[in-house]
Formats: C-alpha cells, structure tokens, sequence
C-alpha cells in the first residue's frame, strides 16, 4: 500500500490512530526484505521495499531505512563462519545423555550447533554417541561436538574422556560446571595447534566455557599456565610447539554466559552477567593482542522468542538452549517426563543438592511441579549436616528417611554403592569405610544420582523422585506455544523449536527497529506465534 493511501481504510471521521493494521503487520512479516518508515499524517508509516527499491516511496518524506532482518545475522557472523553452521544458535549440553547423539544430529540439520549431553556417561556408552554422529552427520561434519563437566572426585575420567575425544576427532568441547582450569582441559585446548600459512594459530578442538562467575570466565580467557604446559609436555601428552603456541591463544574461543539455567546454576541475571563477560573479554584480549577475538554467548532463561532477541541485543554472539529441548522427542528424558516439563511454569523451579557435589553444597535447579525431588533432597542436606554418621543419628530419623525418601535400606543402598565404586574408583570405598560421615554422603548421592536415572527411564513408580533438571525458560516456553502446533509434546522436536526460536527473534528484532523509527505498534507486535517452519 503507497504511503499516500494510508488512512482511508479508517471510517469517515474517525480519529487518525495510527498506521496499524495491514501495514505494520506486513512490515513485520516481510522481515528479509528492507523496510523504510515514511512520514504521514497518521505519523511515521512503514513500507516494504520492493524490487523496485526506494523509487515506490519517491517524493515521501523518508524518516528511516530498516534493512531486511535475518535469523542468520542476529549474532556474531564471526559464530557462524568459525564453527560452519547457519545460525548462531546452540542446543546444549544436557548432562547423562538427555542431550542425545540424536538431538546433536536435528541440531545440526537444522542450523545450528548441537552438544551430546556426554557427562556423567561411560566411556563405552560416550564412543558409541559419539559414532553415531559421525555416521549420520559425517565424520568431518562441523557443528556439532560433546560434553566434558568438571570431575571434582576423579580427575582422571576428565583426562580419560578427553583422550577419547581427541582420539576420535570431536572437534568442539562444552567445559561445564568447572570451578579451576584442570589438565585435561588444556590438553584438549592445545594438542594440534599449528601455525597456518598466513601466521594464524589454527586449532584443531575449541572449547566452549560455560561460566556464570567472573573468576572461572578468566581462566578460560587467559592463555594455558605454563606450568600445566610444562607438566603435559614432560608427560609426552603435548609437544614442545603445541605448548608455544597454546601460550599465545585463550583457552577456549566461546565463552558461554550462563545465568539462570536448568541444572548447575548460580541464578545470575543474564543482564548483569553477560555485559560483564564481554567488558572482561575485551579487557584481556587488549591485554594480550588476541588476533581472533573470543566471543560471548548467552544461556539461561532463554525459552521465548523475546529473550533470544534481548540476549542478542545485550551483545551475545550466540544462545544455547537447555531446558526447552528436554520436552523435544530427542531428547533422552522419558516420555513421563516431558510431559511433566509440559506443564511447567516459570515458577516450577526449586534447587536440590547436585549428586557430584553433594558434599561441597553445591545446587541444582530442578523441576519442581509433579515430583518431591527438592524437598526431599534438602531433607538429605540437613541430615548430613545434623549427623556425622548413621549411627550417631536417632534410629526413628533413619527409618523415616529409609522409608519416605530412600525407600530401600542403608544397608542395600551400601552394597549396591560399594559394588559401583569397587570398580570405578576404590578409593571412595576406602574412604568411606574408614570415614562414617563421607559413607552416609556415598548413600545420599545414591539418591541423588538414581533421580535423574528414574527420569529417564520413566519410572512411574518413582515419579515422585524424578530429578529433572528445569530453569524459569521451561515455564515461558510452555506459555508461548499454548494453543499452537507446538504445545502437544508429541510435536516438539529440536529443530522446530529452533527454528521458531529464531524466527521469532528476528520479528521480535524487526518490531524494536519499528517502535524506535517512531512507529506506533499495535499490541501482539512482539508476539510471533510458532508455526511448522522448515
């Protein structure tokens, strides 16, 4: 519609509101085509730019050229040519195989990148993962790439799992959960750098750090230590030129913020902490003359179309998802479960101690709504601090514990748990046997641990101790596809919610250029509805 008809499709005498209607609504669907705001008598006016160019708005006033708005180009371009994919969009890591090979593999086929939720798995049970990525995607597929979580009893499965990921070529590693740099994390950092033809350090495996504390974001901004350097070369683990090169490069390349995320989280605000990581960015690759700069990405509370659009506007060069895509039909929770997250809301969160960490209180935040894990977990917590034994504990406070949370008794869980350690690492059977409090831990983590399990296999009968890892997003994801051909779990797959995420990002980004050109909005413009997109 030319600027100059604008306003005769109100009735005779009518007040002239503004430009609702036909022409905002066409302004923000046509998001890859230009869009010039012109002046009228009902005020700025926006047109779609045809092929004809700006010769269709000749002889109006022209108040501001909005170019197209591609869900491609709302991050860091530098995202998308670096890792080979189309869109500056993680689905991420969800621990103990939630994030399955196949959720990788829809992630990747849909545009974006995807991380196999590979911690807290075998070593067998992460190769054959691994595998059948490769074989659906390629085994030189970019875009794609698994988890290594931070071990703080073991860090020999850190190094182990690493070896296996360099022996199998993953070329990109999701450090999680990480409170100090370790070992293994340089040894997958630095092993293969080389020097290219035009003097650049390539690498061979990238790391994406995700981090929600100033401290740990600079460990991975910062070159390798040289004494880890020394130590990994002396052990035969790097080459003396590796270790030269590693000290001119950051640790990792990707730095993801994470705030108010589903599992471990320190419920940070995702616009306090991700301006802060790329001040900090900025701050050290000035300090030491980064040829490639690191980028800052964004996860935590991210679920709507609304909130990826922010993120990029508060200067993310990529989201991840988490909690959105365990409701997907890749995803490894069981069906019992994601229909359970179906009917989150944003306040159907609580934190509950983290089995791997149970000892040092360290949280995770878990779905709330249809289950007891929480509560029944801190009932955990507080015994152990209370106690420093079983046995010093009155009888009628571990039969209640027996019978309402463990539901089986010490004993039993003892055994099973000896028999799980006496050949994964002895030492915790030692310990414990020596050490009463740290054996009552052991029995707690049992819990902990068999949550997330009873989860996944969806066992109804323990549905009360489901732990299923959830932040606030699930609860604003459930609200935006109410009513839409998203809201049945059965239609949820990783790559619709993906491409919906986007799209709706980018119209969202389109009504902010609007509103700032003057436009007068009707309501529902940042609402983009979901709708099959392929």
């Amino acid at each position: 519609m030319h600027p100059t008809t604008l306003g005769l499709t109100h009735a005779q005498g009518a007040p002239a509101l503004a430009p609702s209607g036909v022409e905002v609504a066409e302004a923000l669907a046509e998001i890859r085509k230009p869009v010039a705001v012109v002046a009228s008598a009902l005020g700025p006016v926006p047109v779609v730019v045809g092929d004809g160019g700006l010769a269709e708005i000749a002889g109006e006033e022209l108040l501001a050229l909005l170019p197209p708005v591609y869900p491609e180009w709302l991050g860091e371009r530098s995202f998308t040519a670096a890792h080979g994919v189309r869109f500056p969009y993680v689905v991420g890591e969800m621990a103990r195989g939630i994030a399955t090979p196949q959720m990788a593999i829809a992630a990747v086929r849909a545009g974006g990148m995807g991380f196999y939720g590979s911690a807290g798995l075998d070593l067998d049970t992460v190769e054959a993962g691994v595998r059948e990525i490769q074989n659906a995607l390629g085994p030189d597929a970019p875009g794609w790439g698994a988890n290594l979580i931070h071990n703080v009893q073991d860090d020999r499965r850190e190094m182990a799992t690493v070896e296996l990921f360099l022996r199998m070529g993953v070329r990109c590693v999701s450090a999680s959960a990480f409170m100090q740099l370790t070992p293994a994390v340089v040894l997958y950092a630095a092993k293969g750098l080389y020097r290219g033809g035009d003097g650049q350090i390539v690498r061979s495996g990238r790391i994406f750090a995700k981090v929600s504390r100033d401290e740990i974001a600079r460990h991975f901004l910062l070159p390798a230590p040289e004494q880890m350097l020394r130590a990994l070369v002396a052990e035969g683990r790097l080459t003396a030129a590796e270790a030269a090169l590693a000290a001119e490069v950051p640790i990792a390349e990707d730095i993801t913020a994470e705030a108010d995320s589903g599992g471990h989280t320190d419920n940070r605000a995702l616009t306090v902490l991700l301006p802060r990581l790329i001040a900090l960015r900025d701050e050290i690759s000035e300090q030491y003359g980064y040829s490639v700069l690191p980028r800052v990405g964004a996860a935590g509370g991210i679920g709507t179309p609304a909130a990826v659009a922010a993120a990029f506007a508060a200067g993310a060069a990529y989201v991840l998802t988490g909690s959105v895509n365990q409701s997907a039909l890749e995803s490894g929770l069981s069906e019992d479960g994601r229909n359970l997250l179906a009917l989150a809301q944003a306040t159907d969160v609580a934190t509950a101690p983290a089995a791997d960490m149970f000892e040092m209180g360290v949280t995770v935040q878990v779905l709330k709504r249809g289950t007891m894990f929480a509560q029944r977990g801190q009932r955990l917590t507080d015994f152990y601090r209370k106690y420093p034994s079983f046995d010093a504990a009155p009888a009628d406070e571990v039969a209640s514990l027996e019978k309402t949370v463990l539901r089986r008794s010490i004993p039993e869980i003892w055994a099973e748990t000896k028999e799980f350690f006496a050949t994964r690492d002895p030492r915790e059977v030692v310990r414990a046997e020596a050490d009463p409090h740290h054996l009552m831990a052991l029995v707690f983590r049992w819990y902990l641990f068999s949550g997330a399990q009873w989860a996944r296999e969806g066992d109804t009968d323990r549905r009360g101790d489901y732990q299923i890892w959830c932040g606030p997003a699930m609860g604003g994801f459930n609200d935006w596809v109410k009513g839409s051909f998203l809201e049945p779990v059965g239609a949820r797959t990783t790559g619709q919610i993906a491409l919906n995420l986007l799209e709706g990002a980018a119209t969202v980004t389109r009504a902010g250029h609007l509103r700032t050109a003057g436009v007068q909005l009707p309501p529902g413009a940042f609402d983009f509805r979901p709708r099959p997109l392929g």
